[in-house]
């Protein structure tokens, strides 16, 4: 009898940035065990990843070998370059330099902003709650530009990565879906908005983006 194929775990939650490793594994068409954990969410789920992951953040990744892959972007490249095949990241040098750039971009940038957003009380201790709205809302006033900026940056070929969805536009497309990003740029940035909706709605991906995003009732 043959032996069962080693499999990934991926630890995340609904509306979280798991959504983009699901995704990826998705297209992929690697199996994976799902498991429903976040820090903020008491119970089995969260003391698992929290025994692989000290910080206790999602998405967490556990490789067939059995190694822990941590940090969104470090995921979707290991994946892309794992798997090069796939679309991931692209076969071309140069197109790639610039997947990566806009991977790192979103994850040292747009990822960092929302982290103030947040939870404003871990960047100033004893904050009151009128300097927490302000850091707030500074901090929302900067994503929304740093999003400007990537928009004017990273041109989609028709997609960011290329001629398919691949890593770059499955973490813009749900890294954008949080503090109000989506709205700003649909006002700012008509056409890029029309490209993280035209990303979430690719057969291939609309499934995974509808279980974390349903439509509202």
């Amino acid at each position: 009898m043959a032996a069962s194929r080693a499999t990934y775990a991926l630890f995340g939650t609904k509306g979280s940035g798991s959504a983009a490793v699901e995704a990826a594994l998705t297209l992929l068409g690697e199996p994976f065990r799902s498991v429903d954990a976040a820090s903020w969410e008491p119970g089995p789920g969260r003391d698992e990843l929290q025994r692989v992951n000290p910080l206790c953040q999602i998405p967490t990744l556990l490789l067939p070998d059995g190694s822990v892959l941590t940090e969104s972007a470090a995921i979707l490249i290991h994946l892309g370059l794992a798997h090069p095949a796939s679309g991931l990241l692209p076969a071309d040098a140069a197109r790639r330099a610039q997947v990566l750039r806009g991977l790192v971009y979103v994850a040292a940038n747009c990822y960092a902003a929302i982290g103030v957003i947040d939870y404003p009380e871990r960047w100033c201790s004893d904050a009151d709650e009128d300097t927490r709205k302000r850091i707030k809302a500074g901090s929302m006033e900067r994503l929304h530009y740093l999003w400007e900026v990537f928009a004017d940056t990273f041109s989609a070929q028709p997609f960011l990565t290329g001629e398919r969805p691949g890593a770059l536009d499955l973490l813009a497309a749900v890294v954008s879906k949080w503090s109000g990003s989506r709205k700003h740029l649909a006002a700012s940035r008509p056409a890029f908005s029309a490209l993280l909706t035209k990303i979430e709605g690719d057969p291939r991906v609309a499934p995974v983006f509808l279980r974390h995003w349903p439509p509202s009732a």
